[in-house]
């Protein structure tokens, strides 16, 4: 008796074992999903910004952005996660306790040698101009509100961006490739999607491109995204707040006050270290303290 032949719309659409869809359409769905919960919130979110009169370029309005980011992006990977791809969110590389704590709070600290990095380079080169600290300026209630809040929009941009390409996109992609295509792909949707910041172009994309790549790494290694979110975070804070260079073209509080002046093409000029080839360097150095914690005998006895 000859084999059923299989329904090509259920080949185009579901794997061919099971009931679960294809990735691409995964991927497409999430994505509504995403514009769909932003589109809504923002109105709800937005609408007291707008009656109060608060700039929309300021801190809490940007603050008002990524909580609706936030939301939406975790929403619509939690619904996408349960109902499409049929697993827990843990499985993307969210398991709780000690060690994912320990995990964001080494992520955080690794970041700031590697601004320290950049910063020694191009003050030791004079590419850069010391101009001050905030504190001399800036009165103390002013000093710490503005930290909070910039502490916590980016809180809110590590986790959201993280679980976006690191786990959504990268995991998504990688389930219907392999592993390679899954770093190389969600790199690249990581880097267009900072195509609109201020002062972007073609170089500052490919250092996005790369910085995917970096953040990739720690998921690769450890299976756990929590590491990349401590990265993240700590790579925008200390980048911005602490050592005073412009975040993928935004500009923040800063901490420490100077003046890039050095060649464009090293420093990255108006968007910050990732659209300049001073970002090699410190990306080198971070994914060798990366592969050394992940592979450390004290982070893998923590249970």
């Amino acid at each position: 008796m000859a084999n059923k032949s299989p329904n090509p719309i259920r080949v185009i659409f579901f794997v061919s074992s099971g009931d679960r869809l294809r990735a691409g359409w995964r991927l497409i769905l999430h994505t509504i999903l995403i514009l769909v919960f932003s589109v809504v919130l923002g109105i709800i979110i937005f609408i007291p910004v707008g009656l109060l009169n608060i700039n929309f370029d300021s801190p809490i309005a940007l603050l008002a952005n990524e909580i609706t980011l936030g939301i939406s992006i975790t929403a619509a990977t939690f619904l996408s996660r349960r109902f499409l791809d049929k697993q827990s969110m843990e499985s993307l590389g969210l398991i709780p306790g000690i060690q994912s704590v320990i995990d964001i709070l080494v992520g955080f600290s690794i970041t700031f040698f590697l601004m320290s990095l950049v910063y020694g380079i191009e003050f030791s080169l004079g590419w850069t101009k010391f101009e001050g600290f905030a504190w001399s300026s800036v009165p103390l209630p002013t000093l710490a509100s503005d930290l909070g809040i910039w502490l916590l929009i980016f809180l809110l941009v590590g986790w959201q961006e993280e679980l976006l390409s690191r786990g959504y996109h990268l995991q998504t992609i990688t389930s219907g490739s392999n592993l390679t295509i899954g770093v190389l792909f969600s790199s690249a949707v990581f880097g267009i999607l900072h195509i609109f910041n201020p002062g972007a172009s073609w170089i500052s994309t490919l250092g996005i491109v790369l910085a995917g790549f970096f953040l990739a790494l720690p998921y690769i290694l450890t299976r756990q995204l929590w590491l990349s979110i401590g990265l993240h975070i700590g790579w925008n804070f200390f980048e911005g707040v602490v050592f005073g260079f412009p975040v993928s073209g935004l500009e923040t509080f800063q901490l420490l006050r100077h003046k890039v002046t050095g060649p464009e093409i090293w420093t990255g000029g108006a968007f910050g270290p990732e659209a300049g080839l001073i970002i090699i360097p410190a990306l080198a150095l971070g994914s060798l303290l990366i592969f050394a914690y992940s592979k450390s005998k004290i982070r893998n006895q923590i249970k």
